[in-house]
């Protein structure tokens, strides 16, 4: 298949918010794929190339652009561009840059204006189709004319999308049904909804284990007899940058287990360091200073015994039973009162909220259901535009990713009474905002490049955020996290806007 094919599917998703114009569009092209093909476009088209990162950066991807036109003519195809992510991701040691320059530019060269877009985003892992887990799901389903249950099933159980997709449309009569759990192979992580209050929380789920929600990585642990591997929450094999979680996995009392929890760093007192401090040394290639230490919350397996369809009451009297000190802290209870006093200890204790769990629920991996249900503050600040970054997809011809920045009484960062960027977001953002702000911003435009378009400081908006962590990323010295827009404050003037002191008031620490 043509490159050209995925594109253009992509482009269609893209433009449109109909989840079963997506699914639709994504099963057309599934059934159009040769077999050896399926798994490399499957992760082409989520943004995740079955290679992982092959050390391509935008850096790179400009230059090779610049040092090549783009191909008049479509012939570049997906076979052919796997192979070349291959080799990207191959490349190591000396002369490695040199080459890894040469191939992109080889690839820039025979791609054209659209593909060369497309190649980009997916190395950055920014697709940005809403071809999301749920959505490539149903498409397999419909492509293949099995049921979506089926399908679900084994994409959690095997926890590769493509493979599950290649298996529905070329394998044998009973190969999806057989997919089952294996020690050593990561299955997709359950996932939570939210809930304002603890007791909103119970009061949907029923009696419930209420838990603490760390601020830490998500991590799933595998042990086969003395054989420890660590995975995150997207699948990949990180075993080797956490020695002290695989330490930690050995000690447990089980021949052979998988279990869910997450991992952070603690300070002296046995309190959480900051959130990027347990990412920084989460991403790191060796092990640090920084020490990691694991909790889990989950056991999906044990001992020759699959556990993910058992009610989580067995599951949690399973997991104290073998984790001991590594079960992290929660309680039992139906009595919304309880669940908000676990709550403010969780918050006391530095974490970020807790995560309601239904007693009698199974696990369903790669879902987000009612059964699990996260609650933590959200904090609301007014921010001031800066500026706003092209979008694309069905955002082209909108100014959408939003250049946000919090006022600077003092002049830490320029004149006294400016502003200092903080981050970024395209996030909460409707079509009529899209339309108002686009037209909005070109009035009041101060400069502009090929990306984005920067503006007078006049316009306040309110930002929900989870946070805010340190960053040398932004000149004030943080990055929020988690930020949304949630409205426009015309009601406000930039001389109201909070300030860097303020959001800085946040950091742990």
């Amino acid at each position: 298949m043509l490159l050209e094919e995925l594109v253009e599917v992509a482009d269609a998703m893209a433009a449109t918010r109909s989840r079963l114009a997506k699914s639709a569009a994504l099963a057309a092209v599934l059934r159009r794929l040769d077999e050896s093909e399926v798994v490399p476009a499957v992760g082409m088209l989520l943004g995740r190339p079955r290679q992982g990162r092959v050390g391509v950066g935008w850096r790179s991807l400009q230059s090779a652009a610049a040092a090549a036109e783009a191909s008049e003519r479509a012939t570049l195809e997906v076979a052919e561009l796997d192979r070349a992510f291959e080799r990207l991701a191959g490349l190591e040691g000396a002369g490695s840059t040199g080459e890894r320059t040469r191939l992109l530019a080889e690839l820039s060269a025979r791609a054209t204006e659209p593909e060369q877009r497309f190649i980009a985003r997916v190395l950055l892992g920014d697709v940005r189709t809403g071809a999301l887990e749920g959505v490539m799901l149903e498409a397999i389903a419909e492509a293949s004319g099995r049921p979506v249950a089926v399908v679900r099933r084994a994409a959690m159980l095997s926890g590769d999308l493509g493979e599950t997709a290649r298996l529905a449309l070329h394998g044998d009569e009973g190969a999806l049904e057989a997919v089952g759990l294996v020690v050593g192979r990561p299955v997709l992580p359950m996932l939570a909804a939210s809930a304002p209050t603890a007791a909103d929380a119970v009061a949907g789920t029923g009696e419930a284990s209420v838990e603490y929600k760390l601020d830490g990585a998500r991590i799933q642990v595998h042990r086969a007899g003395d054989e420890v591997r660590v995975f995150t929450r997207n699948l990949a094999d990180i075993t080797h940058r956490l020695p002290e979680v695989v330490a930690a996995a050995r000690e447990l009392p089980v021949r052979d287990v998988i279990l869910d929890g997450e991992t952070l760093a603690l300070d002296e007192s046995d309190a959480p360091r900051p959130f990027q401090e347990t990412m920084s040394r989460f991403g790191a290639e060796a092990a640090r200073e920084t020490v990691l230490r694991p909790w889990f919350f989950d056991v999906l397996h044990l001992d020759g015994r699959d556990l993910i369809d058992e009610p989580l009451r067995l599951r949690r009297a399973e997991l104290a039973r073998i984790a001991g000190r590594y079960a992290i802290p929660g309680e039992v209870t139906a009595d919304p009162e309880i669940a908000e006093r676990v709550s403010r200890e969780a918050l006391a204790a530095g974490h970020e909220g807790v995560v309601v769990k239904a007693i009698d629920s199974a696990y369903a991996a790669g879902r987000r259901g009612s059964s699990w249900v996260k609650v933590k503050p959200v904090y609301t600040y007014d921010l001031v535009v800066l500026g706003a970054e092209w979008g694309y997809g069905r955002r082209t011809g909108f100014l959408s990713n939003l250049h946000l920045g919090a006022r600077d009484p003092e002049g830490e960062f320029g004149e006294p009474g400016g502003f200092v960027m903080v981050g970024k977001t395209f996030k909460g953002l409707t079509d009529a905002l899209l339309r108002w702000q686009t037209e909005r911003f070109g009035e009041l435009e101060s400069s502009r490049t090929e990306q984005a378009v920067f503006v007078r400081p006049e316009i306040v908006v309110e930002i929900g955020i989870d946070g805010v962590q340190r960053s040398s990323r932004y000149p004030g010295g943080l990055a929020l996290r988690f930020a949304r827009v949630k409205r426009y404050r015309d009601d406000k003037s930039p001389a109201e806007a909070d300030t860097i002191q303020t959001l800085r008031a946040l950091l742990p620490g």
